[in-house]
């Protein structure tokens, strides 16, 4: 079997994973031979030259340094000034600096310089997520002719913001670059094909002018997921039991509401605590009846939107908590830090819904863990915006406008008055759709479609094969 090669922004560290991306990964890596490449966290004076290799928790890492210029520039600068928020349809928070572009290319062609020495001919390479959309080019640019995918584990945006980003055409020919590129959902896909399609005279460059080429890349929705059999079991371990008993001896007989998000302006947070506000004002009983818990670890505060965010939050929640507060009754409880994931599966399973609404987010792996922690003699309720991508594969939630919080309110009140057996219902349809799309099947799915079996194929498909592979 080739070797497996992922690259990424950030290499995994020591201790539990936090984000979805190290969550869904470790264990497809841990299956294979290769490596972890991407940044080591350091900033240094220089930037690496060459790769350092080290082993955490079993997985084989190999990083490199960057400076503290290109690092900005790369990172704070044009993937989450520019890309992150014109990706999520906030163009009105994209910031837009001419040379945080040379940084982020110049960032990206350090990736591949480091990178290539460290490959053998038949390893397939594995790349994720915004910051490294130009690395396949860069690395064909060096004289790499390995089976290259990219997966996004954000939303592709609409023409029209795709247009808004500065060099939009030069990402879109880099994306081209690669033999798969895997979405998180069918909107996604036909957003990219839109682009494809439909490309304007606007997009066109190069003398004389060409539009981009897709005819030799591959590209298709590919539904990440969590490994929901491992969560089910986490949820009953005795560190989550702990948690659980923590929680429930402040609940008492309350029923809990659970938001577990980044602090990030996608995540509709402020709009949620709205709606929970609106749930408390409009229906009294649900007053010392129900408790509302939002954990929110900061994310990227040191970029100006994300302090925003955070003091908005602030806000409504201080807002809530003066409003309907007694003395022996708090609504809700703010928590700025991050937990493990056995201590999250608790939570989980504690919780009688899960409420899950992101402005526009790409799969949002906090549904797929919620619906794989419940009890199922006596599940919770997934409550999930219609902006994320699980909302393709998850009809059985309730749905709602995250940006409606009267709507959301209502379906806080659906949740909480829905009988067991529907509760039971929605769950069980649910679990199905957490197993179907689980993260083995994910990557087996997409490195299957990246290096297929050409023992079959005709001659002519085999020809095809090459000619992607050789860019």
């Amino acid at each position: 079997m080739s070797r497996l090669i992922v690259v990424s922004n950030r290499t995994p560290g020591k201790g539990p994973a936090a984000g979805g991306l190290a969550v869904a990964l470790r264990k497809t890596l841990s299956e294979r031979d290769g490596f972890w490449f991407g940044w080591s966290g350091k900033l240094a004076d220089e930037p690496s030259q060459t790769a350092q290799f080290e082993d955490i928790d079993g997985l084989t890492i190999a990083h490199i340094d960057l400076t503290r210029s290109d690092h900005h520039a790369y990172y704070a600068g044009f993937s989450n000034s520019i890309l992150w928020p014109s990706f999520h349809l906030r163009l009105d928070l994209a910031t837009i600096e001419g040379h945080w572009y040379e940084g982020y290319r110049a960032v990206n062609q350090q990736f591949a310089r480091a990178l290539l020495p460290l490959l053998q001919p038949d390893d397939v390479i594995w790349v994720h997520d915004y910051h490294l959309i130009p690395l396949a080019n860069e690395l064909r640019s060096l004289g790499a002719r390995n089976r290259i995918g990219f997966y996004l584990h954000i939303p592709f945006p609409t023409t029209d913001a795709l247009y808004a980003i500065p060099h939009h055409n030069e990402l879109m020919r880099d994306l081209s670059r690669y033999d798969l590129v895997g979405l998180q959902a069918n909107r996604d896909v036909a957003a990219f094909t839109e682009f494809a399609d439909h490309q304007s005279p606007s997009s066109l460059s190069g003398s004389p002018l060409r539009s981009v080429d897709f005819t030799r890349s591959e590209t298709s929705a590919f539904p990440i997921g969590s490994d929901p059999e491992a969560f089910a079991r986490l949820a009953v371990t005795p560190a989550a039991t702990k948690m659980v008993h923590r929680v429930q001896r402040n609940l008492r007989e309350q029923k809990l509401i659970l938001g577990v998000d980044r602090l990030d302006y996608s995540k509709g947070l402020p709009q949620r605590i709205e709606a929970y506000e609106k749930l408390l004002a409009n229906d009294p009983r649900f007053r010392r009846n129900v408790h509302m818990m939002q954990v929110a670890p900061p994310s990227r505060d040191t970029i100006k939107e994300y302090q925003e965010t955070s003091d908005a939050l602030d806000a409504v929640c201080g807002r809530v908590m003066g409003r309907f507060s007694e003395p022996d009754w708090q609504p809700l409880t703010y928590v700025k830090r991050a937990y493990g994931q056995p201590s999250l599966a608790g939570l989980y399973r504690l919780a009688k819904v899960g409420l899950v609404t992101p402005l526009r987010d790409g799969m949002n792996l906090v549904a797929h863990e919620f619906v794989a922690s419940q009890d199922p003699a006596d599940p919770g309720v997934l409550i999930l915006s219609r902006f994320a991508g699980a909302a393709e594969i998850f009809p059985e939630a309730i749905q709602v406008n995250p940006f409606d919080t009267d709507e959301t309110s209502e379906a806080l009140r659906m949740a909480l008055d829905m009988p067991l057996d529907e509760r039971i219902t929605r769950w069980t349809a649910l679990m199905a759709a957490a197993r179907r799309h689980s993260v083995d099947n994910w990557a087996s799915s997409f490195l299957e479609r990246l290096v297929p079996d050409t023992s079959g194929q005709s001659s002519a498909s085999r020809d095809m094969l090459y000619l992607a592979s050789t860019g």
